[in-house]
């Protein structure tokens, strides 16, 4: 497999590096969505998944994000798909080393602009950014919470995925983003992983799950408790979220999109992740379409052919 222990070598360092999104037990964990597949040159990974009612396959980045080591390489990744898939799509990451014209390189068929991410510049102490009545409220809840980072993630999976399934009831979540227990079991293994909690008298009243890929951190998934929205869990967790990022030294902690498909800005999870953020960076959806008559055949025969959705026989597939 390798020429010489040189190749053995690098490949090594690399492994030992990479953390969160980029590591090869993040696209494991998701197993359960798609056969996690390697681009060797680039150092991403998507999942192959068979497309229903056909022999054929195709694939999609891993939720939420796609990321790879160098995105330089990436094209040449995808030429080497074109015998095996239908058609990739990917929601890229905002800290990733590209710009739209390499983008359309690599997925000539869709690049759009997809959501935009809040993002925090780490350098800043909280109180030249964080917006006053934020800060109000986490003040407040860290009188009654104390979060601590927890040092023996597996000992507290159970309590977050019980805190998880109050989210998913609360929000009526389904699909990928329904992450199950077995997802979770692999998602606290990833190097990089980093749970925070909060609670009231030893009561879990909500955790935060971070992923660490230096010098970024990646704000991955949060839940409460019905005491911990009781209690603004939500605000005492953030501030030590950032606080815990500003001690490990990190440039910036990305804290994600707001709600839903709107860009209108209006969700109360957009005001409250604009409240903590310095700025925003764009996520795109890419699409590539490698074997245009067998796409066509399928979107024609599911009648999909007015749909925007990417790829379009998929469309409702989230819903």
């Amino acid at each position: 497999m390798f020429d010489n222990r040189e190749q053995l070598n690098s490949v090594k360092s690399i492994l030992e590096t990479t953390s969160g999104y980029l590591h090869p037990q993040y696209a494991a964990s998701l197993a359960e969505f798609g056969v996690p597949r390697e681009l060797p040159r680039s150092g991403g990974w998507i999942l192959e998944r068979s497309i229903p009612g056909t022999a054929f396959q195709d694939a999609m980045g891993c939720y939420p994000l796609f990321a790879c080591h160098d995105w330089s390489q990436l094209a040449g990744d995808l030429e080497d798909l074109a015998e095996d898939l239908v058609s990739l799509s990917v929601v890229t990451d905002p800290f990733g080393e590209y710009d739209e014209a390499l983008l359309k390189e690599c997925f000539p068929d869709k690049v759009v602009p997809f959501k935009e991410h809040f993002y925090v510049d780490l350098e800043p102490p909280l109180e030249e950014y964080v917006e006053s009545k934020h800060r109000r409220k986490a003040r407040k809840a860290l009188e009654q919470l104390h979060v601590e980072q927890c040092e023996n993630a597996a000992a507290v999976r159970e309590d977050w995925v019980r805190l998880y399934g109050h989210l998913i009831e609360r929000h009526g979540i389904t699909g990928i983003r329904a992450f199950s227990s077995t997802v979770f079991a692999g998602q606290f293994q990833v190097p990089g992983f980093v749970a925070l909690r909060a609670s009231c008298q030893d009561l879990t009243a909500g955790m935060a799950l971070l992923y660490v890929q230096e010098p970024v951190a990646y704000y991955h998934l949060t839940a409460y408790s019905p005491l911990g929205y009781e209690m603004d869990a939500s605000f005492a967790l953030f501030w030590r979220v950032i606080e815990y990022c500003r001690g490990r030294g990190l440039k910036w902690l990305d804290l994600g999109a707001g709600a839903g498909m709107s860009a209108d800005g209006q969700d109360g999870l957009t005001r409250f992740k604009r409240g903590w953020s310095t700025g925003t960076r764009s996520v795109y959806f890419c699409g590539r379409i490698f074997d245009r008559e067998t796409y066509d055949q399928i979107v024609k025969s599911r009648g999909a052919q007015d749909t925007v959705y990417f790829p379009a026989y998929r469309s409702g597939e989230f819903a």
